[in-house]
This record gives C-alpha cells, structure tokens and sequence, in this order.
C-alpha cells in the first residue's frame, strides 16, 4: 500500500476510535431503577417552596413547608402493570407533626418511568439513558382538548443534560447525579408590563440510589391591561431533598 494511502486509513481508523468513545461515553449502563429505587418503606423529604401569586394575580408570595414522600405499598395500576403507592405527608417545620396530604403512584415500565400526581400521567424517566435522548415526557396528558387548562403543557420534550456527574443538593454531596431538562421557554417579553408574557421551566435531579433529589418547576401567564395581573394557575414549586432512607 502506497504511503498516503496508509495515512488516510490511520486517519480514518483514528476518527472512528474517537468517535466510538464519544458515544460510549454519551451511554449510561445504568437502569431505571438505578435512579428511582422503588422500595415499600423507602422516604425522601424535601424542603418545598411554593410560590403562589396573592392579591388577585398582581404579586406573588413563597410558601415553605416540608414534605416526606413515602413509598407506602406495592400495588398494580388499571393496566395491571406492577406499581407502587407513594403517600406524601407535610408539616410546617420539623417540630410539627407530620400529616397526610395526598398520593401518587409510580410504575417502572423498564423502559419508562410513570408517574401520576391529581390523575395526570407524566414519564419521568426513559431509556435509554443517553446524554441528548429525549422524549414526550407529557404525551398522556390533555394538552389539546378546548377546555383543557393544561395547553403550557403541550410538546414537552424531556431531555438528558448530565449523567453520573458530583453535585451538591441542599446540604447533601452526591457522586451520581442525572438531569432532566424539560423546558426552559419564554413568551413574549415579561419586562414589558404592557404586553402579554409566558414563563415555563421545569427540571429534575435524579441521584443513584436515592431517586429524586431536586426538582424545580415555575409557569406564569402574564395579562396586561390595567394594573396587569398573573392568570389562575400560575405557580412555582421547588423541592430540595433534606433527608432519605
């Protein structure tokens, strides 16, 4: 083989070595429950900061409470697909005894993860997990029906950001962290007063072992005209993780 010809091959052969670590680096080994363990007995708690608007729409005020998410049993959903009940209990302060507040159930599909809060179904989750893979994380839900107060909701696409990096969730230090990105958009202009805005971002923080450890979401629909006020169902929540089992 002549000369330059062994040099394109080398060159060639060096591209597709780079490239194939490129990918297998972009690949996690790891599975679903790898970030969401699901055990009867198992709790997270987080510190929730909930920011609601007050005073007909026109400010908002933040109200903090902890929340303990426990997995209560292991039951089957209406498909009749192995899942498990998670009730969550909430108090003011550590002090305050804790009191049940709601539930949630949460399938492990494998290749996905369901998760359903006030009947509406989310995919947390989803294989494989690759940085870049995305998915319709709000494809169950009723984003396009005339009535449907949920439009924001529409086309979501979830998204691997990070996988397996170190990072620091309240006062916790973690080796094994996986984001979700699931939407970071804004409508219109909102430092203008005078015209119409829409904020919508939300993310998720999964740590091996553990589950979810963060979680960080906020929409608001600004009307202009008058005094300008915020429309019903503008809101934001922050969940921190405190303490887990």
């Amino acid at each position: 083989m002549k000369p330059y010809l062994l040099l394109v091959a080398f060159f060639l052969l060096s591209l597709m070595m780079v490239s194939c670590n490129k990918s297998e680096n972009n690949y996690s080994a790891a599975s679903i429950k790898d970030y969401n363990p699901s055990i009867v007995g198992k709790y997270i708690t987080y510190q929730l900061d909930s920011l609601v608007y007050i005073s007909f729409g026109t400010r908002d005020t933040t109200i903090s409470n902890e929340v303990k998410y426990f997995t209560d049993a292991a039951i089957t959903d209406n498909l009749g697909r192995p899942s498990f009940r998670i009730i969550r209990f909430i108090r003011k302060t550590n002090t305050d005894n804790w009191t049940p507040d709601a539930s949630f159930m949460v399938t492990n599909t494998i290749n996905t993860l369901e998760f359903i809060e006030n009947n509406l179904r989310y995919i947390k989750l989803a294989m494989p997990i690759r940085l870049g893979y995305s998915w319709k994380g709000n494809s169950y839900i009723d984003t396009y029906s005339a009535n449907s107060t949920l439009k924001y909701l529409d086309n979501w696409d979830y998204s691997y950001s990070d996988i397996g990096v170190s990072g620091t969730i309240g006062t916790f230090s973690l080796d094994n962290i996986l984001t979700v990105d699931q939407r970071d958009e804004i409508v219109g202009n909102p430092n203008d007063p005078a015209s119409y805005s829409e904020i919508n971002y939300s993310q998720e923080k999964y740590a091996k072992g553990i589950g979810m450890v963060y979680r960080r979401f906020f929409h608001n629909e600004y009307q202009p005209g008058g005094n300008g006020y915020f429309a019903d169902g503008s809101y934001g929540v922050t969940y921190t993780m405190i303490d887990h089992n």
